[in-house]
């Protein structure tokens, strides 16, 4: 297997090299290297799923990387059934992102650009995800980082763009910050950074203070990737980049990796109990808190940039209270709707010339059939609403929290469902149905996209529909998803009964009917939608002032502090250290020239003078 799984990184890796040395020369065609790099890819994580399923694991290097005393690490890989599920995903869903960048991309200026950082993208993800040691897993964390920085720029030209890219670049190292210091902890601690050495370890010889601090250093880092409070700001501001990379990023990539390494890091986090708990909450507040934002946005890309906020924290909730397969489950059918919602947004804004304006929208889907089709999938997929994949998903995390006692997050949970399917199926009834809002250019030149573009949106929709069944159905030894990682993960419990399903139906339907209701029974003018009607949806709009805090915060001090620092000590004590040096030899230069006059006779009154003060300095030696 130890070909297949190092082919897996290898052919985006090809792709990445061959589009960044040849794009000029490849320009526009660089989706026939870059689309069959992916391919590939996903060919070869299905083999080695497939070699997963059977029971084979692998973990090999690839070779010695760093030997430095007592420190040594080498690149190594590490597949079992977790990173066999992740690889096919991230491969998957990300071989269906490229293929539709192909047509949402054409004609852009920096498409052989675009499909570098593309392939280089998955390419860092695979690698987190393979990674067989902590070291591995931060070199590939920060590259998959430098990633979302190029591709949320990736319009540079746009003030916001580049702004944006910034800003996800700047407020990750914050989490990533804490990170490194719980990575550089788990090696003074265990003398190691490898996956199977550390867990091993992981012991009642440790202090449960050691762990704990363990735990929330790399939660930190979790926090500041996978977008959740208080790191949250960066992922509506990467709306800014080209819609098929909020899809990748959203889905398949970077905000996952997150939940994916708390999942992989499960063993510290059980020696830390409280760990858990505070993982537990803080995606729960972040699930509430994000849903409240999304239910007034007005930008639909904006709506799912919130939506995915609060869906990992479902997940981060899920891993917090022990359900770390239900968790996971979350990850992989989030992956496949809300993909789905961000490339239809996407189909959305190309058959509208560029609009993101929800308010601009309306009454498109008789025109754009396909679109409207597979993005309603996705939104009932995203609502929880049976028997789609989300619906099974999202519900075995209610049901972990509600039979582990957690009876207040559980009710967090509740309400952030039913924000969900009201914000999602408001953007249905406000882009898809209902009046028509389009200025009379766009509603002239409406169209639906071309098929590269709306394949991968059946394929997408297609998974919404069988993912759950086919992996969530429970029984009494667990779905066949949990019943997978058992070798991973310990034992979960099995079903559950019916309440909380349908508790979660109510819930969720009841969303729908409110969404209805507002938006979609009777017409909507834009006034309407644009209005803030009291002080609530004031808060909502302004997103808690959140940004403006962070601004009056860190932002302008930090501003002022780099001002002061420029005028006082880089320009008054290190330019004017260098400066008053120099001017010294000068002035003691200019001193020395005066006694250079040219007159003999001058050199012999100085000779005269030094003789004398040679003979009187021996005289007095003498004496």
């Amino acid at each position: 297997m130890a070909r297949l799984v190092w082919l897996i990184p290898l052919f985006p890796l090809v792709g990445t090299l061959v589009n960044a040395l040849f794009g000029r020369v490849i320009g526009h065609r660089a989706h026939w290297i870059a689309v069959p790099a992916l391919g590939a890819s996903f060919l070869a994580s299905y083999a080695v799923f497939v070699r997963v399923s059977g029971g084979e694991t692998y973990t090999g290097d690839l070779f010695q990387w760093i030997a430095a005393g007592s420190f040594q690490t080498a690149i190594t890989a590490q597949v079992d059934p977790l990173s066999a599920v992740m690889l096919l995903v991230v491969t998957g869903v990300g071989f269906l992102i490229h293929l539709y960048s192909a047509g949402y991309m054409h004609g852009d200026d920096g498409y052989a650009r675009f499909f570098t950082y593309l392939n280089l993208f998955v390419f860092s993800m695979v690698m987190l995800v393979l990674a067989g040691n902590f070291l591995l897993l931060y070199v590939f964390w920060e590259a998959v980082g430098l990633c979302s920085y190029l591709l949320i720029g990736f319009w540079y030209q746009k003030q916001s763009a580049s702004d944006a890219g910034k800003k996800a670049f700047i407020v990750n190292r914050v989490g990533d910050f804490g990170f490194g210091l719980g990575i550089m902890l788990i090696w003074t601690t265990f003398g190691t950074l490898d996956y199977g050495e550390v867990f091993a370890r992981a012991d009642a010889s440790v202090s449960v203070a050691t762990y704990t601090a363990i735990a929330l250093l790399l939660f930190m880092g979790a926090c500041g990737k996978s977008a959740q409070l208080p790191l949250h700001t960066w992922l509506p501001d990467a709306m800014e980049g080209p819609t098929p990379v909020s899809a990748l990023i959203h889905a398949a990539t970077m905000v996952t990796a997150g939940v994916y390494m708390v999942a992989r890091s499960h063993k510290l986090f059980e020696m830390a109990p409280v760990s858990l708990e505070i993982v537990a909450w803080v995606g729960g507040l972040t699930a509430v808190f994000a849903a409240s934002i999304g239910l007034v946005q007005t930008d639909i890309k904006r709506v799912l940039a919130y939506s995915t906020i609060s869906q990992l924290g479902y997940m981060f909730a899920g891993v917090g209270v022990g359900a770390y397969a239900a968790g996971i489950f979350h990850l992989v059918t989030h992956a496949f709707f809300k993909a789905l919602l961000f490339l239809g947004a996407g189909s959305v804004i190309h058959g509208l010339s560029g609009e993101q304006d929800l308010r601009k929208m309306g009454a498109i889907a008789p025109r754009m059939r396909v679109t409207a089709v597979t993005f309603v999938v996705g939104a009932a997929g995203l609502a929880g609403l049976p028997p789609l994949a989300g619906f099974f998903s999202k519900d075995e995390i209610l049901a972990a929290a509600a039979s582990e006692g957690h009876t207040l997050l559980f009710l967090l949970l509740l309400a952030g469902a039913f924000m969900t399917a009201f914000y999602i199926f408001r953007v249905v009834f406000l882009a898809l149905f209902g009046a028509s809002r389009l200025s009379h250019e766009a509603a002239h030149h409406v169209h639906e996209s071309p098929a590269v573009m709306t394949v991968p949106l059946a394929v997408l929709a297609g998974l919404t529909v069988v993912a759950g069944l086919a992996l969530g159905l429970p029984s009494a030894h667990g779905t066949a998803f949990s019943r997978f990682l058992a070798p991973v993960f310990p034992a979960e419990e099995a079903a559950r009964g019916l309440a909380v399903p349908l508790v979660s139906v109510v819930v969720a339907v009841a969303g729908v009917l409110l969404a209805w209701l507002m938006y979609g029974r009777r017409p909507v003018t834009a006034e309407e939608i644009a209005v803030p009607k009291n002080a609530l949806h004031s808060l909502l709009l302004h997103k808690y002032y959140v940004d403006e805090l962070y601004d009056a915060v860190f932002v302008r001090p930090l501003f002022a502090l780099s001002g002061w620092c420029a005028r006082v000590f880089d320009l008054g004590v290190i330019d004017g250290a260098v400066n008053g040096i120099g001017r010294l030899v000068v002035a003691w230069a200019q001193g020395l020239r005066r006694v250079q006059t040219g007159f003999v006779m001058n050199y012999a009154l100085g000779m005269l003078a030094g003789a004398v003060a040679i003979v009187a300095f021996l005289l007095a030696r003498a004496r």
